[in-house]
């Protein structure tokens, strides 16, 4: 829904559990309204259609999940490369490999590390609830046309299953932006091109530091994250996305019994809040990072706050029962932080 407002007329892609109710819907909507859906014969089909659709100055949109994601990773890397946006949805399931349908957090690297070939890293966005699917989803296209790169959502399966109250006003300011690199025919203006080879003398070198400059740049405008109760804290719990909803709890029970306890929750993970937590490590007296996992976010934790903290790790891989429940973070809590 939030695609379709936001001006989104183009998705392919290819089913897979658990974001196969993404392109069911938009299956239905899109015939209404003059868009076009597609199902690729695969997921290296779907991203390059995406590439074609974004270098013709369409907002255009693609999801899947880890598996079909990995088989996207040339196509991503050749968007950036090319300097176009997209935005990609990863509504993430447990691996390596097939693994299973359950709720994981285990595309973290992929996602924050670029995953494809070559010095480039891509916007990602971690909503935590159905309201925020909706709003990032309008982030998510800006920031891609701002800077022309796809952006990621990296959701997970607990949040792709989830219903839940929605506010769907479009954001005040919306606007679709003019796009004059698009490639939309040069009778009567000059030729554009598009491209990601580059083989003059330094003429890599200069486009190489040219996305290096706009990933600094992301990092000095785009960074976003959200607090909890962390004026006073003295233990720092980080999370992000579906753990974060459950952390909050924890930390509300943790204040109740008399436990100084704070959350953060970055919201982009790259560009990752590392100032922020690189701050609260100078005052708190232990860190407790929570994933779905057995340890991504956990190493941009322990870059942002250097060596002169002690770190906690609470992870719970996909599987049986993969999701934590309040009171399994309580209890790492309460062994990090006596009362």
């Amino acid at each position: 829904m939030a695609a379709v407002d936001a001006g989104c007329r183009y998705y392919f892609g290819y089913p897979i559990t658990p974001q196969s109710d993404l392109p069911e819907y938009l299956s239905r909507v899109f015939p209404k309204i003059g868009g076009t859906f597609l199902q690729a014969e695969s997921e290296l089909g779907a991203i390059n259609m995406v590439l074609g659709a974004a270098a013709a100055g369409a907002r255009v949109m693609t999801s899947s999940s880890g598996p079909g994601i990995s088989l996207m990773q040339e196509g991503i890397s050749y968007m950036c490369g090319s300097e176009v946006p997209a935005v990609i949805v990863n509504v993430q399931r447990s691996g390596p490999g097939l693994g299973g349908i359950s709720p994981s957090q285990g595309d973290y690297f992929q996602a924050t590390r670029g995953g494809g070939h070559g010095d480039y890293r891509t916007p990602v966005l971690a909503p935590h609830s159905v309201q925020e699917m909706w709003d990032l989803t309008f982030l998510a296209f800006d920031l891609a046309d701002r800077y022309r790169t796809p952006v990621v959502i990296l959701a997970d399966g607990m949040l792709g299953q989830m219903k839940e109250p929605l506010d769907t006003r479009v954001p005040d300011g919306f606007e679709i932006p003019e796009k004059d690199w698009k490639l939309d025919g040069c009778e009567g203006r000059d030729q554009r091109v598009l491209k990601s080879l580059y083989l003059g003398p330094r003429e890599l070198e200069e486009h190489c530091w040219k996305l290096w400059q706009k990933m600094e740049d992301m990092k000095k405008r785009e960074v976003r994250w959200e607090g909890v109760m962390l004026d006073d804290a003295e233990l720092l719990v980080v999370a992000f996305g579906s753990p974060a909803r459950i952390a909050k709890t924890s930390v509300r029970e943790a204040r109740k019994e008399g436990r100084k306890v704070g959350l953060l929750r970055p919201i982009t993970l790259f560009p990752f809040p590392e100032k922020i937590i690189e701050s609260l490590a100078e005052r708190v007296k232990a860190i407790l990072v929570v994933e779905l996992n057995t340890g991504q976010m956990l190493d941009d934790v322990k870059m942002s706050a250097g060596k002169n903290i002690p770190i906690k790790f609470f992870g719970r891989p996909p599987g049986t029962d993969s999701l934590p429940s309040p009171l399994d973070i309580l209890d790492e809590i309460r062994e990090v932080y006596p009362a």
